[in-house]
């Protein structure tokens, strides 16, 4: 018997179904020669310093740096967890083979392989390796099974991340807790959150300190077009003055007219963090919902892998784009023009030597079939208007540059007209893209060298403008480029090695700076708190805060990854830096730092994410409240019992005008009522309520 073990119950369900495992049992599925289980996210964490010894367990200064001699994983405290484990320890001992049917990332093997290595598997272990979860990715990927072995430096980074973290978060926590902080506050520190914190900090200090200048231009319109004196800007208004009556005694000369045509390349396909910034600025979606809503249409089939850190395609990919294409109904009025032609093996979009795990983010041809929520629509539609786009034309343009003189003042004016549209015919009506890249066109007309005649000089008064607050958008690009501000997308590309963690990461690290207070939103803009602020000052050690620094400890995980880096040599690396980084602390004096808001409990000095034990109880692990034997699946409407037809326990999928929640539907099926929920239609005329929904004893839904 072989046992496939997947990372959800939902992945666990597809696999089971493709290789004939369909028969449901107490926590997997079986048959056809196959037991297929599932975790559901972290089930194993390093272990804590009071796992060590009991002396850790409080937080002394003394006691620093915590250096374990040797690291050990535990189960997480958690029923669910508990139970699960349980049965994938049965299963492992009357198994022939192993299936690593884990997320295919670098998290996804951590997962796992701290799962076997805790259940003391003794059994070989194949690795299931697929970039999407349709059936013929699936089929194609068990025919593809490689020995777990070919993974072993994937795992050795994921390992040598997560002691890294464990190192510095635990000893760098306690350490500036207990020198600096003051009450209950708890000084959080983190080797990806302190240096994404120092940079918005930095940006606030920048933007808080400015002082506007003013500044006067001059300016003209000569045939109704706008032109700007080619001068430094004006300082004062009097000089400003003087060039305006200098003006009004000259006519305009036309000394030059440019009109140049060119190309405006496709935009890249979607990596996580480019697909992050688009959605943040186009829906002002966080980092974090963007990623939840393209797993979710990952898990649905819809779009391929998205925890993805490239915008190329592998070049053996190229012969399916076609029949993708072909399977994009709902976009025929674009993919038209595409299909028209041979698809062509673009530089630009396919290169093996830019993908490594998995290729950009692209969707898999499978058409959603109703019942996607309306943010899923609008991913679902940027990701397919993406990969469309990559293969339409280029768009052509005309960008025109008329120079003049009015005396001895020297203008100019510029503008741009759109040809023939090409790929920006996919965004036509995206008026937030244009704006946003500056691409409104700019119609000029024909003008003559040498041709003269009246103007209307004016004087422009203006102030100069702060540096920009960070948003989400920018924040992200930040991020991945380890602070430097990197416009051009190939020299991004490059410099993605060094950025501050990883794509499927950064997202948890600014919500958990909001989390900790340390920030906080105010419109689309990113603002340091005062605890921020005061954190980031108290900081000498440039290591903890610079973000280019922490970047190079990134790429030597990296670089583990691909077996070029020794595992024990940036462990020693980071040991030797907590080292150093407690004896300067403990010897120097700052001044106390006191939380603007309360602080979260020092439980939550933990680096690691174990944050999704709260979500771990799957629905499709619960069983029926009704009849209590069956277990509960969703339907196209609603979740219920699988013996929906004898039993009829169901929930709906809406509710009072609401739709539920995994978790809300989880409560009500587990506890029997729903946290409190806003907005509820408890009837056609009355106005919307705050309630809870309860489960009755009769199994009908009421309001509590």
């Amino acid at each position: 018997m072989k046992l496939c073990i997947a990372e959800k119950p939902s992945v666990a369900k597809d696999i089971a179904e493709v290789i004939g495992a369909r028969q449901r049992k107490d926590g997997y599925y079986e048959g056809n020669g196959y037991r297929v289980t599932w975790t559901f996210g972290h089930f194993c964490t390093l272990k804590e310093p009071h796992d060590y010894h009991d002396r850790w367990k409080s937080w002394r200064l003394e006691d620093l740096p915590l250096i374990p001699a040797s690291f050990g994983i535990k189960l997480i405290s958690n029923q669910g967890v508990s139970r699960q484990f349980s049965v994938i320890e049965q299963l492992l001992k009357d198994c022939e083979e192993v299936i690593n049917c884990g997320d295919a990332g670098q998290e996804g093997e951590l997962i796992q392989r701290w799962v076997l290595l805790k259940a003391r598997n003794t059994a070989p272990v194949k690795r299931l390796w697929i970039s999407s979860l349709t059936e013929k990715a699936i089929q194609d990927g068990f025919r593809q099974l490689r020995d777990s072995t070919a993974y072993d430096n994937l795992y050795a980074a994921g390992s040598a991340r997560a002691i890294g973290d464990w190192l510095l978060g635990m000893n760098a926590t306690r350490l500036f807790t207990k020198k600096f902080a003051q009450g209950n506050t708890v000084l959080s520190i983190g080797r990806v959150q302190t240096p994404t914190l120092a940079m918005i900090v930095q940006r606030q200090k920048e933007f808080d300190s400015f002082v506007p200048e003013e500044y006067w231009e001059l300016k003209t319109i000569y045939r109704e077009t706008e032109f700007t004196a080619n001068i430094d800007r004006l300082k004062s208004f009097e000089k400003a003055e003087k060039g305006l009556v200098y003006l009004l005694q000259y006519p305009f000369v036309v000394t030059s007219f440019e009109k140049k045509e060119g190309k405006e390349g496709n935009p890249k396909l979607f990596d996580l963090t480019s697909l992050q910034v688009e959605a943040n600025k186009k829906y002002s979606f966080s980092a974090e919902d963007t990623l939840k809503l393209v797993q979710n249409l990952y898990e649905k089939k819809y779009v391929t892998y998205p925890r993805v850190d490239t915008t190329y395609l592998s070049e053996d990919l190229h012969p399916r784009i076609k029949g993708i294409m072909e399977d994009l109904v709902y976009y025929k009025e674009f993919t038209a023009k595409v299909l028209d032609k041979p698809i062509p093996k673009l530089k630009s979009v396919f290169d093996d030597s830019k993908v490594t795990d998995h290729h950009a983010i692209i969707p898999t041809g499978v058409l959603p079939a109703g019942g996607l929520q309306i943010d899923e629509k609008r991913i679902y539609d940027m990701i397919v208007r993406r990969f469309i786009a990559a293969f339409y034309p280029e768009c052509k343009v005309s960008h025109t540059t008329v120079l003049g003189m009015v005396g001895q003042v020297p203008f100019k004016a510029t503008g741009k007209q759109i040809l023939e549209p090409g790929w920006r015919e996919l965004y036509s009506n995206d008026h937030t893209e244009k704006k946003e890249k500056g691409d409104e066109e700019k119609v000029m007309p024909v003008f003559a060298e040498g041709e003269s005649g009246p103007h209307e000089p004016r004087i422009h008064h203006g102030k100069t403008s702060p540096p920009k607050l960070y948003t989400e958008a920018t924040l992200l690009r930040a991020m991945e480029t380890a602070g430097k501000q990197v416009e051009d997308e190939e020299m991004r590309e490059l410099m993605k090695d060094n950025g501050i963690g990883r794509p499927s990461t950064r997202a948890n690290i600014i919500e958990t700076l909001y989390k900790r207070r340390y920030i906080e939103k105010r419109k689309k803009n990113i603002i340091a708190t005062q605890t921020g602020i005061d954190l980031i000052d108290t900081i000498q050690v440039e290591l903890l805060k610079s973000a280019e620094l922490t970047g190079i400890w990134e790429r030597k995980l990296r670089m583990i990854e691909k077996g070029a880096y020794a595992p024990d040599t940036f462990k020693q690396e980071l040991i030797d830096m907590v080292t150093q980084l407690t004896n300067e602390v403990k010897n120097s004096s700052y001044k106390p730092i006191i939380a603007v808001a309360s602080a979260p409990d020092k439980k939550t000095e933990k680096p690691s994410r174990p944050k999704t034990v709260k979500e771990q109880i799957s629905i499709s692990q619960l069983r029926c409240p009704k009849c209590k034997e069956q277990s509960i699946i969703k339907g196209k409407t609603a979740y219920g019992c699988s013996n929906f037809q004898v039993c009829g326990f169901k929930i709906p999928f809406i509710v009072l005008g609401h739709t539920l929640s995994e978790k809300q539907v989880t409560d009500l099926i587990s506890k029997g009522k729903t946290g409190k929920i806003k907005g509820l239609k408890t009837a056609p005329q009355a106005d919307p309520a705050d309630a809870r929904i309860i489960l009755s004893k009769d199994f009908n839904l009421e309001i509590g």
